[in-house]
């Protein structure tokens, strides 16, 4: 389902005379349906900028970055909102919506962009947000008005909304409490129960050796320097 072939990855630094910072090279990986990989790596290491290659926010320089038969590295802009709309999910640490949307309709909106009925979308997003202990008087309000932690939880609740083949998970568990921690690694089995294919930075080990059936240290991908 996510499969990496030789990808590289570097930025060019335009305001300092064009220099070119060479960040990942030949990293390769796959990933089965049903399958779980953690990253691990020190700080710096690359573990998001590998996310966001597969993601697409970040261009690989080379290599074949295949998500559901999509090589996001050269794929159309519609095709890769296509492949976020239908395939590829991604709860990252931080809850981007526009202004003044209701929170039911934050987390409901996945399942409407891919035409579930208005009623099933909240349905399934009620569930969420209750299971993941955000108060039903806020629901009618923006998240944008809540405390970080609120908002964490609601991203993960609009991450899980719609069950994506793929997905991609940046510290899910983060500053989370005992009962939400369980909760999002309940999600989490139950996405790989369906057969969904993860690829998930966890700096909680323990979640890590809960969730993740193997892990792959993206130190291995750092450019080498010449002697």
């Amino acid at each position: 389902m996510i499969e990496l072939q030789n990808v590289s990855k570097s930025f060019t630094l335009h305001n300092q005379g064009g220099a070119v910072i060479p960040v990942m090279e030949g990293a390769s990986l796959s990933v089965a349906p049903g399958e779980c990989i953690g990253l691990t790596g020190a700080s710096g290491a690359g573990k998001s900028t590998l996310m966001r290659v597969i993601y697409g926010n970040y261009l690989a320089a080379s290599g074949r970055v295949m998500v559901g038969g999509v090589d996001v590295a050269k794929a159309a802009p519609r095709d890769i909102l296509a492949l976020r709309r239908e395939t590829l999910g991604y709860v990252s640490q931080f809850l981007r919506v526009v202004p003044r949307v209701p929170t039911l309709d934050v987390v409901a909106e996945p399942l409407l962009a891919v035409g579930f009925a208005p009623d099933a979308a909240r349905d399934r997003a009620a569930t969420l947000l209750a299971g993941l202990n955000i108060p039903e008087r806020l629901w009618q309000l923006s998240p944008t008005t809540f405390s970080g932690g609120e908002q964490q939880r609601v991203n993960i609740a609009r991450g899980f909304a719609h069950s994506y083949p793929a997905m991609l998970l940046d510290e899910p568990t983060a500053s989370l409490d005992v009962q939400n921690r369980a909760t999002v690694l309940r999600l989490i089995e139950e996405a790989k129960a369906r057969g969904a294919a993860i690829i998930g930075i966890f700096h909680d080990e323990a979640a890590r050796e809960q969730v993740c059936d193997r892990c792959v240290d993206v130190s291995a991908f750092t450019p080498k320097v010449a002697a």
